[in-house]
């Protein structure tokens, strides 16, 4: 089954007195338990292409699926839903709550859905020992590494097993070490919980691992790899 399905995306910014298309008529497909990494030039698009997929930036024009329901017309409340239920986000710069220790961080996406204390707490400590952070859950953000910090965004991003995982440049703030073991983490999710993964990333290691390389250049698709078949 198709797991996003992107169909002649474009967006324009305006930049000065110039437009910038950041996406250009772009189409794409990924198929559930894809592992499909986005690289390109800075500019290139990746970066909006993972914004418009997880209805984060609204394309000028095209059509964005997500498991073959539509998402680029939803509301924003149909959206934030889509978001909370069924997309996980890791962003380079974290965006962890500051004032909460790394498990109440990992179980803020559980509260507002609503998922009782008790089994919050539970899923928050089993996903925390998973990432290689057993010990750590009482520490707030700024008691921790970039490293560590990284990793209680992608448990606060996958605790509630979301179908599709986004992430933008997620090993970018990371030393090497820390950064393969982040990719141990992705691999793992992947091959054995079926998460599918798209991937904005300038790391070629992130690229040896993934299933199916995307090559961008001025918002669009110029070259595809299929590293299964390499």
């Amino acid at each position: 089954m198709t797991a996003v399905r992107c169909v002649d995306l474009c967006k324009t910014y305006r930049q000065g007195d110039q437009d910038i298309k950041a996406l250009d008529h772009l189409s794409m497909e990924v198929e559930e338990g894809g592992f499909v990494c986005l690289s390109s030039p800075s500019g290139g698009g990746k970066t909006t292409l993972l914004n418009a997929i997880g209805g984060l930036d609204k394309p000028d024009s095209g059509e964005v699926y997500i498991a073959g329901e539509r998402i680029d017309n939803l509301s924003k409340g149909n959206l934030a839903e889509l978001r909370l239920h069924r997309i996980g986000f890791v962003f380079q710069a974290f965006n962890l709550i500051p004032v909460l220790s790394a498990r109440e961080n990992v179980e803020f996406v559980m509260q507002v859905q609503g998922v009782p204390a008790s089994e919050r707490r539970e899923k928050s400590l089993e996903i925390l020992e998973e990432v290689g952070l057993e010990g750590l859950e009482d520490r707030l953000p700024s008691e921790m590494s970039g490293g560590q910090q990284q990793r209680v965004a992608v448990a606060r991003a996958i605790v509630s097993n979301p179908a599709l995982v986004l992430a933008d440049e997620p090993t970018a703030n990371l030393d090497s070490k820390t950064a393969d073991g982040l990719i141990d983490l992705f691999k793992h999710l992947n091959e054995h919980h079926g998460t599918t993964f798209i991937i904005a990333t300038h790391d070629q290691r992130v690229m040896a691992y993934a299933k199916r390389l995307v090559r961008m250049l001025d918002g669009r698709i110029v070259e595809e790899i299929d590293q299964n078949a390499a």
